[in-house]
């Protein structure tokens, strides 16, 4: 079966899918702020899931694309996958069909000041996630599923702090080579090509943009093994062969 042509512009749907990130953002802090909750800073920038919808609009018109009609497109409802070291975990986005899990995409981002701890957190919660889907598809949680299409999408902000490179302690063991003086930008570049050399993931994508260029849709994208192009043709190949 040849693989489904992408007929929609994958760079221009980005482009809307970082202006949606960023206002929506900035919508969600002014909110914020008029109803006396400016103390907790940044941390819509965590909670306000519907900033990354832009980005799971053009994952469903992908997927719609392909051949797989929307009602087997699970978004905001219905997302829960059992797990095997936890009873269910919520995914972005889901594809299933005739009880069979075809996809699943995780899609986070990531905002300034506090890249340190936030890093530690966004990486482990990825490896957890995938190793808790991939331990309950080997014990059959998804009853007779083939592999499915494992994804995970990220946009970290592109500023001052995330291109600064960044220190690392080694009081008994040297850390990889790739790590010494890598930013935070080059350090989440790695993670996600790591995700997919590892098999953890079957894709990522990772782009970058700034809180100012952002507004008009502006984002590059640092690795091109890591574009949305290629994220989108892996997707689509995959989906495509359960029709």
């Amino acid at each position: 079966m040849n693989n489904p042509k992408i007929t929609i512009q994958i760079d221009d749907q980005t482009t809307q899918a970082v202006v949606h990130y960023w206002k929506t953002r900035a919508t969600q802090r002014e909110k914020q702020e008029i109803g006396g909750k400016a103390d907790q800073g940044l941390r819509s920038a965590v909670t306000g899931g519907a900033q990354m919808d832009g980005f799971i609009d053009l994952f469903t018109e992908l997927i719609a694309q392909a051949g797989i009609p929307l009602r087997y497109v699970f978004r905001k409802k219905a997302i829960e996958l059992p797990g095997f070291f936890r009873p269910t975990k919520e995914w972005d986005l889901l594809v299933i069909r005739d009880q069979k899990l075809i996809a699943a995409i995780e899609a986070k981002s990531q905002v300034g000041p506090s890249f340190g701890n936030n890093f530690n957190n966004r990486t482990e919660e990825a490896m957890g996630s995938a190793l808790d889907l991939w331990t309950a598809f080997r014990e059959r949680a998804y009853l007779a599923s083939p592999q499915p299409f494992l994804g995970y999408f990220f946009m970290l902000e592109d500023c001052e702090a995330s291109n600064r490179p960044v220190s690392v302690k080694e009081p008994h063991f040297k850390v990889f080579p790739e790590f010494v003086g890598a930013s935070y930008m080059r350090r989440y570049e790695l993670f996600c090509r790591k995700l997919v050399l590892e098999r953890h993931y079957t894709s990522s994508a990772f782009i970058t943009s700034s809180s100012q260029d952002g507004l008009a849709g502006v984002f590059k994208i640092p690795a091109d093994d890591l574009s949305v192009d290629r994220f989108a043709r892996v997707l689509v190949a995959h989906v495509a062969t359960f029709l």
